[in-house]
C-alpha cells in the first residue's frame, strides 16, 4: 500500500461519491482493502456497499458500478439494509 494510491483513491472518491450514491442500492462510498474471495488484499480500492448485489443484466446502465474508476478498483460490497439503532 502506498500514499499515492490512498491519495489517488481519495481524490476519486471525492470526485464520483455523489454519482454512485445514485445508483440502485448503493448507501455508502469509502475506501479500504480490496476484498477477493472473502479476504482482504492489500489493494487499495473505493469500496461500494450496497444493500444487495444484483446480476448485472438486472441492472440499468445508469445503475451499473464500473469494476474501475480512473485506474482506482472498485469494490462492491453486499451489506443489507442499514438501520438506525435507538436510544
Amino acid at each position: 500500500m502506498s500514499d499515492e494510491a490512498i491519495q489517488l483513491a481519495m481524490a476519486v472518491k471525492a470526485r464520483y461519491e455523489s454519482q454512485l450514491m445514485q445508483k440502485a442500492n448503493v448507501i455508502g462510498v469509502g475506501i479500504g482493502y480490496r476484498e477477493r474471495a472473502g479476504k482482504l488484499t492489500d489493494e487499495i480500492a473505493l469500496v461500494v456497499n450496497v444493500t444487495r448485489k444484483l446480476p448485472r443484466h438486472q441492472l440499468t446502465a445508469d445503475d451499473t458500478i464500473p469494476s474501475e474508476i480512473e485506474g482506482v478498483p472498485v469494490d462492491i460490497r453486499e451489506i443489507g439494509e442499514v438501520q438506525a439503532l435507538g436510544d
